[in-house]
């Protein structure tokens, strides 16, 4: 997909292969759910967001609020300049500034994340406040499937369709995998979609990992009115890497040896 004269079919290679590459610098990280995500980030950051300049007060909102995702969005910021480059290979280490979960104070970082449930919390907080002082600005928050087991999910989800925020879009990332198991395994969250459409939500489920699916969905959730939206998007945990995808031994707390980082950066076509 091309915009504005961007490859972004490229940009997504670059951001899964920088991914990688932090997390084997730091030998841990959680590079399953990263790189579920990576097509989601691109698209909002490359087109979908106003996120030109990340101190402008107009600009759209994101929170990762499955924030132990956050080497694929350190690489996205990197990618956008709001952040050295060189950062992501010191992820993780003691006084860099790129910690294993976001925190405020690094560039293009909205709020600190990483317990399942609160960065859901503040999106909310935030679009709502934006309602009241009038400000046109939208907000975007991407949920990790596992992380929808909270019940704090859910209490943010009546309080955003009760208080009609149609300037919040919550993307779920539904690899179906958690930490310990598949989420089937561990607790079910079929028929996700009736879940949300009952809280309120209008919902919309997409491939997570097609450009066309994710921009029709968002231009969707543009037009609706009165309520927000939920995406649930359909993903691979570990996409573009063959030993890592749908295994939920690569979901976190593991490092990758050389020979597992020379295939993955192979199979995911780093120039």
């Amino acid at each position: 997909m091309l915009y504005n004269g961007v490859d972004m079919d490229k940009i997504l290679v670059k951001v899964r292969v920088n991914t990688l590459k932090s997390i084997y610098s730091a030998q841990s990280g959680h590079p399953g759910g990263s790189l579920s995500i990576v097509d989601i980030l691109v698209y909002l950051y490359f087109k979908e967001m106003n996120m030109q300049d990340w101190q402008d007060p107009n600009r759209d909102r994101f929170v990762l609020s499955k924030g132990h995702a956050c080497p694929a969005l350190y690489a996205i910021l990197a990618e956008k300049g709001f952040i050295e480059k060189n950062e992501l290979w010191n992820l993780r280490k003691t006084g860099a500034l790129l910690q294993g979960h976001p925190e405020v104070g690094i560039p293009g970082i909205e709020v600190a994340s990483g317990s399942l449930g609160q960065g859901f919390s503040a999106a909310l907080g935030i679009a709502l406040g934006a309602k009241r002082l009038n400000k046109n600005f939208r907000v975007y928050v991407i949920l990790g499937d596992g992380e929808c087991n909270e019940g704090q999910v859910w209490e943010g989800a009546m309080f955003g369709a009760f208080h009609k925020l149609d300037n919040l879009v919550a993307i779920v990332d539904y690899n179906n995998l958690q930490s310990d198991n598949s989420c089937d395994n561990v607790t079910a969250l079929s028929p996700l979609n009736e879940k949300w459409k009952a809280f309120g939500w209008h919902v919309l489920e997409i491939n997570g990992h097609d450009f066309e699916e994710i921009e029709n969905a968002f231009s969707i959730a543009r037009r609706t009115k009165g309520k927000p939206t939920c995406i649930i998007a359909h993903t691979i945990k570990g996409k573009g890497v063959s030993f890592m995808e749908n295994n939920p031994a690569w979901h976190g707390s593991r490092g990758l040896t050389d020979e597992e980082l020379k295939q993955a950066l192979k199979e995911l076509g780093e120039e």
